[in-house]
């Protein structure tokens, strides 16, 4: 079934009316969701009419419409990409059995835990961006932050969904945790480290959508590979919103780059801050921030809970398909950098504990790609300036480079150099500052624009820059 229905209280097309007791749970759950939604989700926003688009089918062609919806009426629901006929386990050690449809009871927990973690992230990032509202600095990038936070909603229901319907009373429990937790409380705080840091700033909100959420796209291609079959189609429909996500964020940064650019050809000076705009070297900086932070998302370089998880079947490999090896790794070998005497070597270990590493490096290579692209706006203005990415081994807090402090071109210098010199690489309280006294006030003029960003070359939906993206009551 890939048509939605919107006629059910909670809209799906898993035909959750024929599950009696799953629909009783999720809908004794929706009023829990609806209050988080209230209390952290964007802030000021309940009167408002948004130009949003909404899933109309699971179906890769024409999935959504678009419309102006109060965010109090969008439409949670559950949708999960078509099934796939005849569908394999593709990897471990059960490559080439059939794809399961019930979860097998000796990897009930660690699937589990896949899951929770994976939906923990979800509303972590909506409370992390709910004030940003406040300081939009234009309808069309409000409405983009709106539809970034419905979609990390609905991805949050996709979790839900299957801890309620695989997981029983454990699963209805860890669902109920995940509207318990606090992106950045003291003493709930979400699970993932980089999803309890402030998102003070729009700057900031645009690198952790291109880094962060690109994160996001890597851990759901890993989990779409899962033999678990229906982990593997909500993971492969969430991933035909988090395209958006990614775009949001490139081209945020993109146009912060373009109207810096702009400000320091026409007045011919580097000091661009004294005309309200972010200069480039900040940028640098939370690039800096934003990419260390994010890397740890992976966890340690050499992992055996990544190796149980691809033994198992439950998570794979970016497009493991595509991969050219026997999808079992047990004679297989990959290259992990590691500390060794002050410098970095390259460590041949069993290719299964290197996992993380691999998929972090695929990571690595599309964030790269993306920065090149920004390159090219600077090189357009004819700036001899380049933004480039960190050594992996900067500033990390997880894995094997965690003891050691290393710049961003990789040398491995003393903690005393590291703390003297962190202003010069990472966002200083300066910095962070002046941005945030950018931020002063929302524009909310269609066709307008925060004097610190240039707009972007087309609106959303063949609608025009200026069309009214937000309206307000």
């Amino acid at each position: 079934m890939s048509s939605i229905n919107y006629a059910e209280k909670i809209p799906n097309n898993v035909n959750l009316s024929e599950d009696r007791k799953l629909q009783r749970a999720l809908e004794s759950w929706q009023p829990h969701y609806i209050d988080w939604w209230k209390e952290m989700g964007p802030e000021g926003t309940s009167t408002s009419e948004i130009y949003l688009r909404t899933a109309i089918s699971a179906e890769p062609d024409g999935w959504a419409q678009f419309g102006h919806v109060k965010m109090e009426d969008y439409r949670w629901g559950i949708f999960l990409a078509p099934p796939e006929q005849d569908r394999k386990v593709n990897f471990g050690a059960h490559k080439g059995q059939d794809a399961w449809q019930e979860v097998p009871g000796e990897y009930r927990s660690m699937l589990r835990r896949l899951i929770t973690v994976q939906g923990d992230t979800e509303p972590a990032s909506v409370e992390q961006q709910r004030l940003l509202g406040q300081c939009c600095p234009s309808l069309y990038d409000l409405r983009n932050l709106f539809q970034v936070n419905v979609e990390e909603g609905r991805h949050l229901w996709a979790m839900v969904y299957l801890l309620h319907a695989y997981f029983g009373k454990d699963g209805r429990e860890e669902a109920e945790e995940m509207l318990a937790r606090r992106s950045g409380d003291p003493d709930k705080p979400r699970i993932l480290g980089a999803f309890n840091e402030k998102t003070a700033d729009w700057l900031a909100f645009f690198m952790f959508t291109f880094i962060t959420d690109r994160d996001g796209k890597y851990q759901l291609c890993a989990l779409a590979e899962s033999g678990f079959d229906p982990l593997s189609r909500s993971c492969r429909f969430m991933l035909t919103e988090e395209a958006h996500h990614m775009f949001v964020g490139e081209s945020g940064v993109g146009r912060i780059i373009e109207r810096a650019c702009q400000v320091m050809k026409e007045n011919r000076t580097d000091d661009v801050r004294k005309f309200g705009v972010i200069d480039l070297p900040t940028i640098q900086r939370y690039l800096n921030f934003h990419y260390s932070v994010t890397s740890d998302l992976y966890g340690a370089e050499v992992s055996t809970n990544a190796a149980t998880s691809y033994n198992m079947g439950l998570k794979g490999r970016y497009e493991e398909t595509k991969i050219g090896d026997d999808h079992q790794l047990e004679q297989t070998t990959y290259s992990v950098l590691h500390p060794v005497n002050g410098g970095f070597q390259a460590i041949e270990v069993p290719a299964l504990n290197a996992l993380n590493e691999r998929l972090r490096l695929d990571w690595a290579e599309d964030v790269a790609k993306g920065v090149e692209r920004w390159n090219k706006i600077i090189a357009k203005h004819g700036i001899d300036f380049k933004l480039t990415l960190p050594h992996l081994a900067f500033n990390r807090a997880i894995g094997h480079f965690s003891d050691i402090a290393v710049d961003p071109q990789g040398k491995v210098i003393s903690t005393e150099e590291f703390a003297r010199r962190r202003d010069e690489w990472l966002p200083s309280q300066s910095d962070l500052a002046y941005v945030q006294s950018l931020m002063g006030g929302a524009v909310h003029k269609p066709g307008q624009f925060a004097n610190w960003i240039a707009p972007p070359p087309r609106g959303i939906n063949n609608q025009s820059v200026d069309f009214d993206y937000v309206r307000f009551a």
